[in-house]
């Protein structure tokens, strides 16, 4: 009996290891990654103008813990076409720096046929490709960040296997429909005025400015950008480079006079928005969140939808439990989001 103990203690201890690695595969006998698209969802891309060999985006946003799937219409541009609610992100809002800071990331990733996974620990799985170009070259680490099922997250955003079977059928017939890559854009949140004033005081927010015109990029053109790097930060063009164009991620940008257009109706978007925003913040003191998680943290979902970014603006301290989180997710992981008056 004690060898056998010993025995199960080890296989603990190894199961535990590879957890705290990152959200890792591995192969296993069945091929869940041939589940057919169910007719609901072919049928709702039908009245969309959609197929399912049309190309895809992936918009992912932490603090309303929502994943989105935008697809190409038959004129040419993208909407939406469903939203998946999350289970769990780990970590808290900001981009991932360094391996086993348990941090979901945040940025603009490429996903190839090569990053899906059919046999995934996790029911089914895709690598972001963290780190991606930027992140590597500013000397971030880590690996095996994922958008997978099971509901557990160390670093990776997780979804409920109904979802995450959808979400990669939906990938998978979107490559072999002849898309050579999708973009995932992994997003602190949705980039409103209210949003955007609430976190204004967080020392990320030049990060997010950056992102944002990622964002609105897509939001005026109904297309995905094509993203590079340059002198430290993402660089939004409306094609491809040239094949013998390469940038480097800290070197300084090009002019590009073929997104000069884009990029005065981007302008011109985030002026008119500035007086949202600010008036929102006069009326509100800037606020500093802290998170307490115990590293597995419950996504931030159950604390918005208790008291929404209005609501959270509003007040000036306090500590928003989460230790009683949505049941039909079995969360066993308490925490809170501690909110104070910024220094």
């Amino acid at each position: 009996m004690s060898k056998l103990l010993a025995r199960l203690g080890l296989v603990a201890v190894l199961v535990a290891s590879a957890a705290l690695a990152g959200c890792v595969s591995m192969d296993g006998e069945d091929d869940r990654g041939s589940i057919p698209l169910n007719g609901k969802i072919v049928s709702e891309m039908t009245a969309k103008g959609m197929t399912p060999a049309d190309p895809i985006m992936v918009r992912i946003y932490k603090q309303e813990s929502e994943l989105e799937v935008w697809k190409r219409t038959s004129n040419g541009t993208y909407a939406l076409l469903k939203t998946y609610p999350m289970c769990r992100w780990s970590g808290k809002l900001g981009p991932k720096m360094r391996e086993g800071d348990r941090q979901a990331p945040e940025g603009f990733y490429t996903i190839t046929r090569a990053q899906l996974n059919p046999r995934s620990q996790y029911f089914l799985s895709f690598n972001l490709g963290y780190p991606n170009e930027l992140e590597s070259a500013l000397g971030y680490t880590g690996a095996a960040l994922m958008v997978h099922g099971a509901c557990t997250s160390a670093g990776c955003y997780a979804m409920t296997n109904n979802g995450v079977g959808e979400i990669y059928a939906l990938a998978r017939e979107a490559l072999k429909g002849g898309q050579e890559e999708f973009q995932v854009q992994a997003l602190p949140f949705r980039m409103t005025p209210a949003n955007l004033a609430v976190h204004r005081s967080d020392p990320n927010m030049a990060f997010w400015q950056n992102l944002r015109e990622g964002v609105d990029y897509f939001d005026l053109t109904k297309q995905p950008p094509t993203v590079t790097a340059c002198a430290g930060r993402y660089r939004f063009t409306p094609g491809p480079l040239p094949a013998d164009a390469k940038l480097d991620p800290l070197g300084p940008c090009p002019v590009d006079p073929a997104s000069a257009a884009i990029a005065q109706r981007i302008q011109e978007r985030e002026a008119a928005e500035a007086a949202e925003i600010a008036s929102i913040a006069a009326a509100n003191p800037p606020l500093a969140a802290s998170y307490v998680d115990g590293g597995m943290h419950k996504s931030f979902r159950d604390v918005l939808r208790r008291a929404g970014p209005e609501k959270l603006a509003a007040l000036t301290s306090g500590v928003i439990p989460v230790s009683q989180p949505d049941a039909a997710l079995k969360d066993p992981y308490p925490g809170a989001v501690t909110v104070s008056a910024a220094q």
